[in-house]
């Protein structure tokens, strides 16, 4: 099936409409004009009746004053006669190709945005790119994408926000240049005192050797004198002596007592000492923090970069209704400009391709209040329509040249019937816009 557009339209009695009966251009815009409360809208509403269902019937469809119930009939590209009549509206499908046919039959090729495009226009800026999104089939695939990456982003934020009170509370911390590098141990300056002590008193011990070894050998010195039958066994006595004071003394000539005053200052000093050591130890351990922080920071913020190109690549690679769309952030972009940002004929240009795109078929649509569009927009996006072989039935507040048929007191003006409920309704052809 082609796109399906509509050929003709015969409207008798639907709320402002007495008579209307009009064949319009096949691609581009039909402009229906006229001053206020002449029945313009109810062109619109009539077809949406028509091909949308009861949903769009309207609450009092027949004409204020008319006796005769409303009447409708659309002539589709595809052969296809859509008629409502009576009371009740019911609906009759003529199918060319001889099946039988209903309401389920026109769903199938008539978009329903098509007959309400002010429902996707005044949709929220999220709304609209979700429809877009679930329209070219990666929706949820983006809301996941989005959704880790909210996740990281939020990681990401703690992170930056524990790194930076850690450099700030590193910063804060003094540091002492001349500390070392690791607590000093009381136990252990003491146990290097003992040892000192212990060696000093080697020392002292080898003195008192000397000293002693030193009055024997005046003693026997003594003695030799008065013990001179003891002479030889003196004399082999005090060699020896001899012997050991000389060893004794080489021993100890080159000794020297080490001091333990810096150590006693240590000892003394160590609680200031390792509280410049802690101090220097957490401020080394708030810049490693720092670091480590700072470091997943720059991991989540790759991982964010990747999720967002991913995010690019999908909606680069995805089967878009329009060249220069796309959705950043959750919203419509169109050309790099967000909806609001938009000229009005890029915004029609955006809804018209979104609708073609929800269904192929449907080859045309409905625009009510054409008159917030100036001229010259009405040429870009006419122009636009007929590039894309599309149609849009549209209403506007005027009665200019731009209008392709005027609607005046429910008759296309020029046309109207001596006696409307009676006559038969006459046939218009609309110009080109």
């Amino acid at each position: 099936m082609g796109s399906v557009k509509i050929n003709k339209l015969e409207i008798e009695n639907v709320k402002r409409v007495r008579a209307v009966k009009v064949e319009l251009t096949a691609v581009g815009l039909t402009v229906i004009g006229g001053r206020n409360n002449q029945g313009k809208t109810s062109v619109l509403d009539a077809i949406a009746w028509a091909l949308g269902g009861n949903r769009y019937r309207p609450s009092q469809p027949q004409r204020e004053g008319s006796v005769i119930p409303p009447s409708l009939k659309v002539t589709l590209s595809n052969g296809i006669i859509v008629e409502r009549k009576g009371k009740n509206g019911d609906l009759k499908v003529t199918d060319p190709s001889g099946k039988k046919a209903g309401q389920q039959l026109l769903d199938s090729f008539i978009e329903q945005l098509a007959l309400d495009l002010p429902k996707f226009m005044n949709a929220s800026g999220k709304e609209k790119a979700q429809t877009l999104l679930q329209i070219i089939g990666v929706g949820e695939q983006l809301a996941a994408m989005e959704k880790e990456e909210k996740t990281l982003y939020s990681e990401r934020l703690t992170i930056g926000r524990i790194a930076d009170q850690k450099e700030k509370y590193a910063k804060e911390q003094p540091y002492y240049s001349d500390a070392p590098s690791e607590l000093v141990s009381a136990s252990e300056l003491i146990r290097q005192q003992q040892e000192i002590l212990a060696e000093n008193g080697e020392n002292q011990r080898k003195r008192e050797n000397v000293h002693r070894l030193e009055q024997e050998s005046q003693r026997i010195n003594e003695q030799m004198e008065i013990l001179n039958r003891q002479v030889r066994d003196l004399l082999q006595r005090q060699e020896q002596v001899q012997k050991d004071l000389n060893t004794a003394r080489m021993s100890a000539m080159d000794l020297q007592d080490r001091s333990t005053e810096e150590l006693e200052r240590n000892i003394a000093d160590i609680e200031e000492l390792n509280r410049k050591v802690r101090a220097n130890l957490d401020r080394e351990k708030a810049e490693d923090d720092a670091k480590e922080y700072r470091n997943q920071y720059q991991s989540l913020t790759a991982e964010i970069e990747k999720i967002r190109r991913q995010k690019m690549d999908l909606l680069k690679n995805a089967d878009l209704p329009l060249p220069g769309l796309s959705v950043e952030d959750g919203e419509l972009v169109y050309n790099d400009q967000k909806w609001d940002n938009m000229s009005g004929s890029d915004q029609m240009k955006v809804s018209t391709a979104i609708v073609r795109k929800l269904n192929p078929n449907c080859g045309f649509i409905l625009l009510d209040k054409l008159e917030q569009m100036d001229l010259e927009t009405m040429k870009e996006f006419n122009a636009w329509l007929e590039q894309e072989g599309l149609q849009a039935i549209a209403t506007r507040v005027s009665t200019g040249d731009e209008c392709s048929i005027i609607i005046s007191d429910g008759y296309v003006e020029g046309e109207a019937p001596a006696e409307p409920e009676k006559a038969e309704t006459p046939k218009w052809k609309a110009g080109e816009f």
